[in-house]
């Protein structure tokens, strides 16, 4: 893991992941099998942000969460801008 990627935030959609995972009183690996997945380290994975569930699978994340579609949305989006600002800035830093 490089210094950049140790320095990085953990993204609001993590974070909003792990919290209402949580208030639904599920394990990780019991939304892994209820998506339909071998392992929780898919759902580890999303919680720690180092990969992102696909699209799709976040509006299942919302009903499972009871999250309406709409929140969920609004943290896929704010997480997307958090992620582009922190790389920009990574990069904007290292210009001569």
């Amino acid at each position: 893991m490089s210094k950049a990627d140790e320095n990085k935030t953990v993204s609001k959609l993590s974070v909003f992941l792990r919290e209402k995972r949580m208030r639904a009183d599920l394990s990780q690996a019991k939304v892994a099998r209820i998506l339909g997945y071998s392992t929780a380290q898919f759902v580890s994975n999303w919680e720690r942000g180092i990969s992102e569930p696909p699209l799709e699978t976040l509006k299942v994340l919302a009903k499972l969460y009871s999250v309406s579609v709409d929140e969920m949305f609004e943290v896929v989006l704010k997480s997307t801008i958090q992620k582009v600002t922190e790389d920009l800035k990574e990069k904007f830093k290292h210009t001569k």
